[in-house]
């Protein structure tokens, strides 16, 4: 679970119903036609931009910003390590055996293509393919968040609109005018809120995720071919490690450190 997804949203909230109960009324914030305007609206809008299979499948993609588990390049590292010293030591048919306990689905399929003898050239065209596909896929998703979050704030600011419409109707009479604005501003405030605290920030935290996700997946696409390669495990780490900052570096071998005490 991503704690500061779940943090951000609660403290988020947790001010903001703070900042209206310490002035006001809470009640004069709760306004279902509003709701309807904005979250009818907003979700029509996206499904007029999106196929329907893309909006659904979107929210399967959202689950990664709160229930996704934190990716490690240094674990990835440790494990293309291991791989490549059963190769050293035993050739590359040997990995076949250790395939076997590997989870990662990428890293799986690119054991076998080294083990079946695929030529490197084709290894890398088959793997970097299918991380283009993947990098599409998540910004498909993102795209999908950006446009709910860019859309909230127009179909709140329709419900003002609409709002205000209905109160110049009854200017004759001045007592529901100020009652009449205050309904009317309220679906402007549902959208911002839908907006800037739910769908904008969760797809920069998509955005995020995928960029893990992706580094990790060119770490195993280039410690693949170094093992196909037959090059030396310490020339491979030192290689695999170049794609990562200092601090994670460090980390790293941090990690390695401890499980070789282990």
């Amino acid at each position: 679970m991503d704690l500061a997804t779940i943090i951000g949203i609660f403290v988020g909230v947790g001010f903001m119903l703070w900042g209206i109960m310490s002035e006001g009324d809470i009640a004069a914030f709760i306004d279902i036609p509003s709701v309807i305007i904005v979250l009818g609206g907003t979700a029509a809008g996206t499904f007029v931009a999106y196929p329907l299979k893309q909006v659904i499948a979107s929210f399967n993609v959202a689950r990664k910003a709160f229930f996704t588990k934190d990716m490690s390049p240094g674990g990835t590292i440790s494990k293309i390590i291991e791989l490549a010293n059963i190769a050293r030591r035993e050739g590359l048919l040997a990995l076949e055996e250790a395939a076997e306990n590997i989870d990662d689905e990428f890293l799986q399929k690119g054991v076998m293509l080294i083990v079946d003898g695929t030529d490197p050239e084709l290894v890398r065209n088959i793997l970097e393919t299918e991380l283009a596909f993947l990098e599409e896929r998540h910004s498909v998703g993102k795209s999908i968040f950006d446009t709910l979050g860019m859309l909230a704030p127009a179909f709140g600011m329709l419900g003002t609109l609409i709002g205000l419409i209905n109160m110049l109707k009854m200017l004759d009479d001045p007592s529901s005018i100020g009652p009449s604005m205050s309904v009317a501003l309220v679906t402007t405030f549902y959208g911002v809120i839908l907006s800037n605290l739910f769908f904008l920030p969760i797809s920069r935290k998509l955005q995020i995720k995928s960029k893990e996700e992706v580094l990790i997946k060119e770490i195993m696409v280039e410690g693949l071919l170094s093992i196909q390669a037959g090059e030396n495990p310490r020339i491979i780490e030192i290689k695999l490690k170049a794609f990562l900052p200092p601090r994670i570096r460090e980390d790293a071998m941090i990690g390695e450190r401890k499980g070789a005490e282990e």
